[in-house]
């Protein structure tokens, strides 16, 4: 089956398609203000395969077009899209001259350029060095959303994203936790998570969990694959994540920006950036202070982050592009609470003395060059330094803190990679043709460990015997190399196919001890006859190579309608937390295998602008040797096999099959009936997610037959938004109904409150956004009916137990620019 899928692949491949007469567009693009030619733009038939960049000169040639009506368009960053209608029946010459999308422009003309989308568009069938065509992507507009972002409030920021699960783990907004279709939102770890298109995770391949967040206040959008996205960006089931940047003026040597927010609970946001052009260099940097003292108590927070980039233009066809970033916070955590503890009062802390610092440092240098106006390289360097503490009592949460030494777990993570894209448009059988290839190196390293702290209530991580550790000291380097290709082959113009294939390489180790305390037994003679330090050393390899393959389809049969359809084979390589021991009560099985599987998506989406905007999908995830924790009971060889322990073993527990309907619709109910010209817009959205999902084959008892946890039924945002010019307010309601937090589905209490249901929630949040010329407010209301609700039960830190979500709180943000 699998032989006659891929020569089916291969046969579409070689398929031509005999051209009727064709007709070519071409012409320069200009810069409006100076004459100047524009190298680079992309002018391309809306809704179709066809398209072309400038070349050094600003020339244009898009050729073999079917004759017909289309929207001729014209793009460039940093300026305004110009879009006319074009009736191809002969060859014709179009120049354009495209004006500088700058805060000096009117800002009601602006406004008009930014309203096209409700603040969520769609990636192009091709964007720079990457192919998007068939897959489900998204594209969350930054500019255009009326949220609270001086505390990253992902439920708002992220609230026309379908189907995303999504953790509170703090008011805040430092830690960014979204997963969807059955996948944990655990520090965003099953996506494949980049800024400016490279990785910013502890380590992308054995830890992939993000402790960094952007600042939503710096980027220009979000831009989200879906499972498809594994055979460009590798190791995950749930996408790729990628946050963009803005860049500074083209028109001006120096903008300032300026945005200062104050909130319930203590909050203040201080965001201020820099940004211009100076001869061929753009430059964007910005500083970002947030302190808060947290809804509950023990739970202040002081961050710091900054950012700074330079944009080269070597020559019209090489641009080199700097990044570094810094991160620094600390937090006090409160820890979870019990089922009890929380019904009795949501706001209580137990935890007095647990502590969290983080301390991330990033840097990227890419380059980019133009062979020709049909074939572009992209060559991506980024490096990562840093490391997070966690420091307290991970102990039960249903039992009050003994004020002894706390525990000190550290991370230090050091990595760097490159990943380099070609990509070339050609014409095949008469029709345009793209065609990428890629390359992936990554080398990562991590050392972890874990030992005792003094007992005291301040932020001490300090060991207090770092050459003896109580628990655990383990290397763990990891290894990735890999290839890929995906090609667009386009029938006629409204319908393509997409084959891709990614050959991978993985390899990850650990190497160190971990200590354990037992009681010695001698069956022989009663009672405890003391307790025994053992230490267990321990090295672990896995290495394997594989290869992966997939599929879209994609049919536009007018420029607002796509039909589209994507299979994608996915995997979840075996990281640390899977290959390292350091507990007795955990062991791992030595058959322990990759998590793999694959995404189907079938969909529909459009839109009519100003007016219309839809994506509705049906989605397959299945998601083989789901890797889970199952107790077992066993004679324990350290005693001679005389007595029994019962351990936790971890293990592919159960094949999950989780299917749905993801769907997105919004409409601007004024503009319909009265025109799009009218002052005045009040559109409505619905994000609405139904999804079932099972464990199958599993060979553990009471799992088979389950549901998958952190899989609600029914997860629904809606919310209108009423705007007229430069004022725009939002409503927006969230609904999520019931889930599991494990995969046995426990449905009763247990002390530890880690196991359990995650009730049904509703909350609802309310926005203003106004600005004018140089001035900017917002302001705002979240949780407006002060809801009392908790998204998670955390293992460990920041708990273990109930993680309660912020009651009703307000904000008010003031911001200028010159």
């Amino acid at each position: 089956m699998r032989n006659a899928w891929w020569l089916c692949v291969v046969m579409c491949l070689q398929v031509g398609v005999l051209a009727a007469q064709t007709v070519q567009v071409s012409g320069r693009v200009y810069d409006a203000e100076d004459g100047s030619l524009i190298p680079g733009a992309q002018v391309f038939l809306q809704n179709t395969k066809y398209g072309s960049a400038t070349d050094r000169n600003g020339q244009y040639l898009i050729k073999n077009i079917e004759p017909g009506t289309y929207q001729l368009a014209a793009f460039a960053y940093g300026y305004l899209t110009s879009t006319m209608e074009v009736k191809l029946t002969g060859d014709l010459k179009q120049d354009f001259r495209l004006g500088v999308l700058a805060d000096s422009l009117d800002a009601v003309v602006v406004q008009a350029e930014r309203e096209k989308s409700f603040g969520m568009v769609r990636l192009r069938s091709v964007e720079g060095t990457a192919i998007y065509e068939a897959k489900k992507t998204e594209v969350v507009v930054i500019s255009e959303l009326a949220a609270n972002m001086a505390a990253n409030t992902s439920r708002q920021i992220y609230a026309k994203v379908a189907g995303l699960n999504i953790w509170e783990s703090d008011g805040a907004g430092v830690q960014l936790g979204i997963g969807g279709r059955g996948l944990s939102p655990n520090r965003t770890s099953n996506f494949n998570t980049r800024q400016n298109g490279y990785d910013i995770a502890a380590d992308a391949l054995g830890y992939p969990e993000s402790y960094y967040t952007p600042p939503v206040q710096a980027l220009e959008r979000i831009e989200i694959v879906r499972g498809a996205a594994s055979l460009q960006y590798g190791t995950q089931f749930g996408g790729m994540l990628n946050f963009r940047f803005k860049e500074g003026p083209r028109d001006k040597r120096i903008l300032f920006t300026s945005m200062q927010s104050v909130g319930s609970f203590g909050l203040f946001n201080s965001f201020n950036s820099v940004g211009g052009t100076v001869g061929k260099v753009n430059y964007y940097s910005f500083y970002n202070y947030k302190r808060s003292d947290g809804w509950r108590p023990n739970s202040s927070l002081e961050q710091h982050t900054a950012y700074a980039s330079a944009n080269w233009q070597m020559a019209p066809e090489l641009n080199v592009r700097l990044d570094f970033t810094h991160m620094n916070y600390l937090a006090h955590q409160p820890g979870g609470l019990t089922d009890a503890q929380f019904e009795q009062d949501p706001r209580q802390s137990n935890r007095e003395r647990n502590w969290f610092k983080v301390d991330w440092n990033l840097a990227a240098l890419q380059l980019n060059y133009q062979f020709s106006e049909r074939t572009t390289l992209n060559s991506r360097f980024f490096g990562l330094l840093a490391g997070r503490d966690a420091l307290g009592n991970l102990g039960r949460i249903d039992r009050i803190d003994d004020l002894g030494n706390r525990n000190l777990l550290s991370d230090d993570f050091s990595n760097w990679g490159n990943e380099t894209r070609l990509i070339h448009k050609y014409e095949l059988a008469g029709k345009p043709a793209v065609f990428l290839i890629g390359t992936r190196w990554y080398d990562g390293f991590t050392h972890r460990m874990q030992g005792d702290a003094n007992d005291g209530y301040g932020p001490d991580f300090q060991y207090l015997n770092p050459d003896d550790l109580e628990g655990s000291d383990f290397d763990l380097p990891s290894a990735n190399a890999a290839a890929f290709v995906e090609h667009i082959v386009n029938f006629s113009n409204r319908f393509s196919i997409t084959p891709g294939l990614r050959f991978e390489y993985i390899d990850t180790q650990a190497d160190g001890f971990y200590k354990e305390t037992q009681f010695r037994f001698d069956p022989t003679q009663p009672g405890n006859l003391g307790d025994t330090t053992f230490r267990i050393d321990e090295s672990n390899r896995n290495q394997r190579a594989f290869l992966l393959g997939g599929l879209g389809l994609s049919y536009k049969p007018s420029e607002s309608l796509e039909f589209y359809s994507n299979f994608s084979q996915n995997y979840r390589a075996i990281n640390f937390n899977d290959i390292r021991v350091d507990n007795p009560s955990l062991e791992v099985d030595e058959n322990l295998k990759d998590e793999r599987g694959f995404n189907i998506d079938l969909g529909t989406r459009g839109e009519v602008t100003n007016l219309l905007n839809f994506d509705l999908s049906l989605f397959y995830l299945n998601y083989s040797d789901r890797i889970g924790n199952v107790l077992r009971t066993e004679p324990d060889p350290r005693f001679n096999n005389l007595v029994d322990r019962t351990f936790r073993l971890r293990t592919n527990i159960a094949d999950a099959r989780i299917l749905g309907l993801e769907s997105y619709v919004e409409l601007d109910v004024i503009r319909l009936l009265y025109g799009r010209n009218f002052p005045y817009g009040l559109s409505f959205f619905s994000n609405l997610a139904f999804i079932d999902s099972k464990y199958v084959n599993s060979q553990e008892n009471g799992v088979d037959g389950n549901e998958v946890e952190l899989v609600p039924h029914v997860n629904l945002k809606a919310g209108a938004t009423l705007s007229r010019k430069n004022f725009k307010a939002t409503w927006q309601y969230t609904y999520v109904s019931q889930q599991y937090s494990d995969a046995s589905n426990a449905d009763t209490r247990v002390p530890t409150a880690v196991e359990g249901i995650i009730p049904a929630y509703q909350v609802m949040d309310f926005s203003l956004s106004y600005f004018y010329k140089w001035l900017k407010v917002q302001a705002g209301v979240n949780n407006l009916s002060n809801e009392i609700y908790f998204t998670r039960r955390a293992a460990g830190y920041p708990g273990p137990g109930i993680i309660p979500s912020d009651g009703r709180s307000f904000y008010l943000t003031l911001g200028v620019k010159f």
